[in-house]
C-alpha cells in the first residue's frame, strides 16, 4: 500500500505538470496519428487510401485506442488539446500501477511481503518511473502486461487450473499489440513452459496469444491490405533493412546502462541477485533474458527499448541479492555499511524523481504550437539553419495541419523558393519558426533578404 500510494503520487505529480512529450515516438506515432484521423486527415499517410503502397510497419492499435479516446472527448465537447493530455496521461498513470501490484504479487510468491513491498516500491520510486509512466510509449504500456502473463502462469501452476495459462496467453497478446518486440519475452514464456512439459499450458497460452493478436492486428491488417499480420511483417522487414542507420552501438551498451540507471551499488546488487538466481526464478529469468539479449545483438539500440526488462530485474534481483546477502559473512558483518548504500540510492534517486515528476518536456515546441493555435493558417514554415534535421511541429497541439515547410543546412533558399513558386497568397506560409537561437539574428537578417515584410511575434 505504501508503494502504491507513493507511486500514485509522484504519478499525479507526473499527470499535472509534466506536460509535452519525450521523444518522436511518444507522440508523433500516437498522439499526432491519433488526432489527424479524427480530424479526418492522415497526417503520416498510414493508410492505403492516403497514399500508402506498402505496409510501413506502424502499428495501428496503440494509436487506434487514443482515435477512440479523442473521438469521446470531442463527443462531450473537449476540444483542448492540453485537456485531452491531462486525460491521457492519468490513464496511462492509472495503468502503470498495475505494474506495481503485480511486482508485488510475483516477489511475494517466490519470496516474502519484505522483499515484495522493496521490489513495489523500487517500481514506485524510481526516478525515471513517473515520468516514463505517463508518457505514450509502447516500451512502457507494454510492461503491465508482461507482468500479468506472468502472474497468470504463476497462478495457473499454483491452481493447476489450466484456464490461467489461457489468461496468460491473452495478456501476452496484448503486450505484443502495443510493442511488437515482446514476441520475445512471449518466446522467453514459451520456452518455460515446454522444459516444465506444460503441454496443454503450452497451447492454451498459444491460442490466447493469437486470439489477441489476430482481433488487435489481424483484422485492421486485412482491412487494409487484404491479409493479416502485414503491418508487422513491414515492421520486421524495415529494421532489418535499416538495422544499421539510426543509433549503431556495441552489443554490451545496455549493460553500463541498467548498471548506472539502477543507481549503484544497489544496481551492481540487483544485477547479481538477478544472474545468481536464474534458475530458481527462471519465469523472471528466461523471458527477460532472452529479450535483452536479442536487443544487444541488434545494432540499432535506444535506452527505451530495454525498459520492459526492468521489472524483471529489479523483483528477481531483490530476491536473488536477499539469499545472497544472509550467506554472506562480510554483508553479516557490515549491516552499517549495507544500510549506508540504501541511504546514498535513495538519496542520489531523490532529486531526479523530484525533477522529472514535474518536468515540462518539449515545452519550446509544445508552446510555438498552442500560440499559433489562435492563428488559422494554410501553411507554415520552420527555419532551422543549425542543423541538418527537420524539426517536425507538433500540429495537435496547434489544433489545425497547414502544409509545412522545412528550411535546414540541407536546403538552401533558392530550394525553397521553388518549391513555393506558384503557391496563391492565401496558401503562403503565414508565419515562420526559428527554431534555437543559435545565429539568430544573421537568420534572421537572411531570411529577411529573401522574405521582405517578415513581422515578429
Amino acid at each position: 500500500m505504501v508503494a502504491l500510494l507513493a507511486g500514485g503520487f509522484f504519478r499525479l505529480l507526473a499527470v499535472f505538470f509534466s506536460k509535452g512529450f519525450g521523444m518522436h515516438d511518444d507522440h508523433f506515432l500516437v498522439i499526432e496519428a491519433a488526432q489527424s484521423w479524427v480530424d479526418g486527415y492522415d497526417y503520416d499517410d498510414w493508410f492505403p487510401e492516403s497514399g500508402a503502397k506498402t505496409p510501413s510497419g506502424h502499428n495501428f492499435f496503440y494509436p487506434g485506442l487514443h482515435y477512440l479516446l479523442f473521438k469521446f472527448l470531442e463527443f462531450i465537447n473537449i476540444t483542448d488539446a492540453q485537456v485531452k493530455m491531462y486525460v491521457v496521461r492519468f490513464l496511462h498513470a492509472l495503468l502503470s500501477l498495475v505494474t506495481i501490484v503485480y511486482a508485488y504479487r510475483i516477489t511475494q510468491h517466490y519470496s516474502d511481503k519484505k522483499q515484495a513491498g522493496m521490489a513495489a516500491l523500487l517500481l514506485a520510486l524510481l526516478f525515471f518511473m513517473p515520468v516514463l509512466s505517463v508518457r505514450n510509449l509502447a516500451e512502457v504500456v507494454c510492461v503491465p502486461f508482461l507482468l500479468m502473463a506472468t502472474w497468470h502462469i504463476i497462478k495457473a501452476e499454483k491452481t493447476q487450473h489450466l484456464k490461467w495459462f489461457f489468461f496468460s496467453g491473452l495478456m501476452a497478446g496484448f503486450a505484443f499489440s502495443f510493442r511488437y518486440q515482446t514476441v520475445f519475452f512471449i518466446g522467453g514464456f514459451g520456452l518455460y513452459l515446454l522444459m516444465h512439459k506444460e503441454w496443454k499450458g503450452t497451447v492454451l497460452f498459444s491460442i490466447g496469444t493469437l486470439l489477441v493478436a489476430l482481433t488487435t492486428q489481424g483484422i485492421v491488417d486485412i482491412y487494409n491490405w487484404g491479409y493479416p499480420f502485414a503491418e508487422f511483417m513491414g515492421y520486421l522487414q524495415y529494421n532489418i533493412k535499416y538495422a544499421e542507420a539510426y543509433f549503431t552501438k556495441p552489443w554490451y551498451m545496455y549493460l553500463p546502462l541498467i548498471a548506472g540507471i539502477l543507481i549503484p551499488p544497489i544496481s551492481i546488487f540487483l544485477c547479481i541477485g538477478y544472474i545468481r538466481t536464474w534458475r530458481k526464478y527462471l519465469l523472471i529469468f528466461l523471458p527477460s533474458f532472452l529479450f535483452l539479449v536479442v536487443h544487444s545483438y541488434f545494432p540499432n539500440k535506444q535506452e527505451r527499448f530495454i525498459f520492459p526488462v526492468f521489472p524483471f530485474i529489479i523483483m528477481s534481483g531483490i530476491m536473488g541479492w536477499h539469499a545472497f546477502k544472509n550467506r554472506s559473512g562480510f554483508w553479516q558483518k557490515n549491516t552499517k555499511l549495507y544500510r549506508a548504500c540504501w541511504i546514498f540510492f535513495w538519496t542520489v534517486n531523490a532529486a531526479p524523481l523530484c525533477f522529472l515528476s514535474v518536468a515540462y518536456i518539449k515545452k519550446d515546441r509544445v508552446e510555438a504550437m498552442r500560440y499559433l493555435s489562435n492563428k488559422k493558417m494554410n501553411a507554415l514554415l520552420i527555419e532551422d539553419r543549425t542543423s541538418d534535421e527537420f524539426i517536425m511541429p507538433v500540429q495537435f497541439y496547434m489544433e489545425q495541419w497547414p502544409q509545412v515547410y522545412g528550411l535546414n543546412n540541407k536546403m538552401d533558399y533558392d530550394s525553397l523558393k521553388t518549391s513555393l513558386k506558384g503557391i496563391p497568397l492565401e496558401r503562403f506560409p503565414a508565419y515562420v519558426i526559428f527554431i534555437k537561437d543559435d545565429n539568430l539574428q544573421q537568420r534572421l537578417t537572411d531570411f529577411e533578404n529573401q522574405f521582405a515584410g517578415l513581422k515578429f511575434e
